[in-house]
């Protein structure tokens, strides 16, 4: 049967693939976004989150704190990349969130997996400034790329969920990647952190961010621990790796929710992971479901390692709490 040989978790945000002298790039969306989500579900405008908050890291949004925040999370993400080469998986289930890439607004399911041979990214429409081109490539959405999937592992998968109660929707393959296709939740971590092998991925995608169907995060414990019974059922022993791809808070940098979420991910019966309200997941802050579907998968694996990195990116606060965890034997 297949064996659960390691547990990752990635953040998967533009800061982690640009030179951070191109973080201000960034924070000016932060400066222009009319719907920056807080912890409590509130939506604020930059304006009134200071009026809200204030200003307390306006010491620490500068260029040489970014050049340390950025040298810490390649670190960071160094490690998880030798953890997958020292595992060296047969497979690698990513667990990650679709936004409008794949799925339309008008057709959004709210978890699906892939059940083909083969998955294509979607490249990024028209031109791109010249800082995002980094990140467009980073993400494998500079234009298409092919990445091997299994049909066959997929089947069984979806058959023995299905078997559990778990209503999962499926897809077999991507017809026209210029114009739907897999996007930076998968191509991320598949080109920063598979170190150029060619390992075959199961892709598991969760709605996240897109209402009303979003799966509440004890649904996600659930269906992370029947993922568990399903990978271990399948035969022919192969050795698979878990990712969750994303989050953690964004676009206000939440650290107290953020914490939370790191101090439960080695409880083996996900401890608050199952209980974080509705509110605090919202746009960005969202994909932590991710990371609570992997934490359900791989729960009785040890967590090994742990690493947080709050990356604020203007004076009051805004940016994304980015996080990196390992769970192996």
């Amino acid at each position: 049967m297949a064996r659960i040989v390691l547990g990752i978790g990635t953040s998967h945000t533009p800061l982690l693939s640009l030179d951070p002298s191109a973080w201000h790039n960034r924070a000016k969306a932060d400066y222009e976004n009319p719907r920056l989500t807080l912890a409590d579900g509130r939506s604020v405008t930059y304006a009134q989150l200071v009026a809200l908050r204030g200003e307390p890291y306006a010491s620490a949004a500068t260029p040489e704190t970014f050049v340390a925040l950025s040298d810490r999370c390649q670190k960071h993400l160094d490690h998880l990349a030798a953890e997958i080469a020292q595992a060296r998986p047969d497979l690698v289930v990513i667990v990650g969130d679709d936004q409008a890439e794949l799925y339309t607004p008008g057709n959004i399911p709210a978890f699906a997996i892939f059940c083909g041979d083969e998955i294509a990214t979607h490249p990024y429409g028209g031109p791109l400034p010249a800082w995002r081109q980094p990140v467009a490539e980073a993400y494998a959405m500079d234009k298409v790329h092919r990445f091997p999937a299994s049909a066959d592992f997929a089947r069984r998968i979806v058959e023995s969920l299905i078997d559990q109660s778990i209503d999962v929707t499926i897809a077999t393959d991507v017809p026209e990647p210029e114009k739907f296709g897999f996007g930076h939740a998968f191509g991320f971590p598949i080109k920063r952190l598979f170190g150029g092998r060619s390992i075959p991925i199961l892709p598991v995608m969760l709605n996240t961010y897109f209402p009303p169907n979003v799966p509440t995060a004890a649904r996600c414990l659930e269906i992370g621990r029947a993922l568990r019974t399903a990978i271990e059922a399948v035969p022919g022993g192969l050795n698979v790796a878990v990712l969750a791809s994303g989050g953690l808070s964004h676009f206000v940098v939440e650290e107290e929710l953020d914490r939370m979420v790191i101090d439960n991910l080695g409880q083996a019966d996900g401890g608050a992971l199952g209980s974080i309200p509705r509110e605090a997941l919202l746009q960005g802050s969202s994909e932590i479901l991710n990371w609570v579907v992997t934490a359900g998968v791989v729960s009785h694996l040890p967590l090994r390692y742990t690493a947080y990195e709050p990356l604020r990116r203007t004076p009051a606060g805004t940016g994304v709490g980015a996080a990196f965890a390992v769970w192996k034997p």
